[in-house]
């Protein structure tokens, strides 16, 4: 899940929030959408080979 950032930055967040603190985890910020669009699908590959 990518967020916008009031910084102008974007964020990527796990799906799932973690049931001990009700939060998602950061998975990275990014200076454009493109590229935590791209670090999302490298996580996504990742988590299934």
């Amino acid at each position: 899940m990518i967020r916008k950032l009031p910084s102008g930055g974007y964020r990527l967040y796990s799906r799932k929030k973690n049931p001990r603190t009700g939060k998602r985890r950061n998975l990275g910020t990014f200076k454009t959408k493109a590229a935590a669009q791209k670090h999302e699908k490298q996580v996504q590959y990742f988590k299934r080979h």
